[in-house]
């Protein structure tokens, strides 16, 4: 695919990820998606004319090649939603990004991902908890993720580090910059032993509105989300309920009930929206990952006879990790109505299972 044009969809004004996947699902590549006339593009499904004309009249594909200049600078990696390297948890939410910008190391794919979010005010008592789960984990082989913000999020990161543990900073502004700039020591030894990622282009600022959005991609990236300190108002209870939403892991620790900074975990442990844990040991325990250093290597199950060809396809893009139905059109290159008849026959064949949300899974 063309990076110009996988670039240019982000940029077309008023169409968002979610419009852009529609479009993606219908047209199957970016550069299929510009070259679409009026009457091609009001075919796809809730787009609207409003939204065609934006793409008929936009000078996204000329900003975008300015924007390859600056990638290409400063060495910047963009992965697309369509492709192998895209995060494979994220590509599962319905709102995740379609192109993210990345550098760094760290496979972003890694087998095992804790998100670690918290209060930027963390207490000095925060602070030691943090640290001492994320010293604990160093045996876990865990990829941290956390938001390079004040407080909790910068502890994890530098703990990480110190313990030798790639940790990737999910940031709310472009690569260009790094905020806030008294983080860009330890923004640079993450590049080393792990990274720096971000859906907003270049010489985008830390505007406000953008944390929330950096928020669900945080949750989207982990396998479990732990709430370290947090108040009963602010971006860790946001990020832990759009975990929830995303089916994820949430962990929180327990603190005084006076104490401002644990009321938020309190919160979350109370209406059973996160697990209590006092440590590494407690969360190694509900995730399982005691008996993962025992396991015995998968046998995979041998494929029942006669399966189609496009069934084999669907097996095939099942193997690397369960995926949703426009996932699955977009790796398959298979129209929805089509796929749609084919999933049905092979989890009768006891092939693969419908999750919730729509996902499918080998058995």
């Amino acid at each position: 695919m063309s990076l110009i044009h996988q670039i240019a969809l982000t940029l077309i004004k008023n169409v968002g990820h979610v419009s852009a996947k529609c479009l993606l699902s219908h047209f199957g590549t970016p550069e299929a998606i510009f070259n679409a006339s009026e009457a091609q593009l009001m075919q796809v499904e809730r787009l609207g004319s409003f939204k065609a004309s934006e793409i008929l009249r936009t000078n996204a594909l000329n900003l975008a090649a300015g924007h390859l200049e600056l990638l290409e600078k400063h060495q910047i990696k963009v992965l697309f939603y369509t492709e192998e390297d895209y995060p494979q948890r994220l590509k599962d939410c319905n709102d995740a990004p379609v192109l993210l910008y990345y550098k760094g190391t760290a496979n972003l794919n890694h087998p095992r991902i804790v998100s670690i979010v918290g209060s930027r005010n963390a207490s000095p008592y925060g602070q030691m908890l943090c640290q001492q789960l994320v010293a604990s984990l160093q045996d876990y082989k865990v990829l941290v993720i956390s938001g390079l913000a004040h407080g909790i999020d910068v502890t994890a990161h530098r703990q990480s580090l110190l313990h030798q543990i790639p940790t990737v900073g999910v940031l709310g502004h472009g690569l260009d910059r790094i905020y806030p700039a008294i983080h860009c020591q330890t923004a640079a030894a993450m590049l080393k032993n792990g990274g720096l990622l971000t859906e907003f282009s270049l010489n985008t600022a830390a505007e406000k509105s953008n944390f929330p959005k950096r928020n669900r991609v945080i949750a989207g990236l982990a396998d479990v989300v732990v709430v370290v300190e947090a108040a009963i108002k602010g971006g860790a209870l946001i990020t832990a309920g759009i975990a929830d939403s995303y089916h994820r892991d949430v962990f929180a620790f327990p603190g005084r009930t006076t104490d401002e900074y644990s009321q938020g975990c309190n919160f979350l442990i109370k209406t059973n929206r996160a697990g209590l844990i006092n440590g590494a040991k407690d969360l190694v325990y509900y995730m399982g990952w005691e008996a993962d250093e025992v396991k015995s290597p998968l046998v995979e199950k041998p494929l029942p006879a006669g399966l189609s060809a496009i069934e084999m396809t669907v097996v095939q893009c099942l193997k690397a990790a369960p995926l949703s139905m426009d996932g699955l059109t977009l790796k398959a290159g298979i129209q929805q109505h089509k796929l749609a008849l084919h999933l049905l026959s092979l989890e009768m064949k006891g092939v693969i299972i419908s999750l919730p949300g729509k996902i499918y899974q080998l058995i």
